[in-house]
């Protein structure tokens, strides 16, 4: 269940586990703080490493609540962060990306791997298909998925896709254009 309806927002931030380029963590990093300064709730992957636990160590420092969606066989592997307000651990990853879907008002996804891509990918498309109204956002500042998204239009132009679906993602560069996009209305 999302929390829009009492006024706060949770926003869903898809990142990676592995890396650590300096650079992605402070993207991670400002993102989290955003997202708390807003007053708003950060649910993620629920590890404490690269990417994963800059945005939810940055989002406790400035005072934000955060939850953390894990599945057991990655409670090792990514660091469960114990420091989360609620840490959620499930059976499987199709189960953590539901219950991140779920609790999620909009989602974020940050430069990641094929982890990263499987949870934008599900979000893109169960909100293409009418399973939710909520957006979809790729925070893209270096133009990592630039390769992804010429593969997308090329499948617009084979026929594979409409430009219907491609238009429920929205692409931006920076974390307030990022945010801004979450919250609409």
């Amino acid at each position: 269940m999302s929390s829009a309806t009492s006024g706060q927002r949770t926003v869903a931030v898809y990142c990676a586990a592995s890396p650590m380029h300096p650079e992605l963590l402070e993207l991670a990093a400002s993102l989290g703080a955003a997202i708390a300064e807003r007053g708003w709730t950060l649910v993620w992957g629920g590890g404490h490493v690269s990417a994963m636990g800059a945005v939810a160590s940055a989002a406790r420092a400035h005072g934000g609540w955060t939850v953390g969606v894990i599945p057991t066989m990655l409670l090792e592997r990514e660091l469960a962060d114990h420091d989360s307000d609620e840490l959620i651990v499930t059976d499987t990853l199709r189960e953590r990306k539901q219950v991140m879907e779920e609790r999620a008002d909009a989602f974020i996804a940050l430069p990641g791997g094929v982890g990263t891509l499987d949870e934008l990918l599900s979000a893109w498309t169960e909100g293409y298909l009418g399973v939710h109204d909520k957006p979809i956002v790729l925070l893209d500042p270096w133009g990592h998925y630039d390769g992804v998204r010429a593969w997308v239009y090329g499948l617009i132009d084979s026929g594979y896709i409409s430009q219907a679906a491609v238009d429920r993602l929205i692409v931006v560069d920076k974390v307030g254009d990022a945010l801004n996009a979450c919250a609409p209305d």
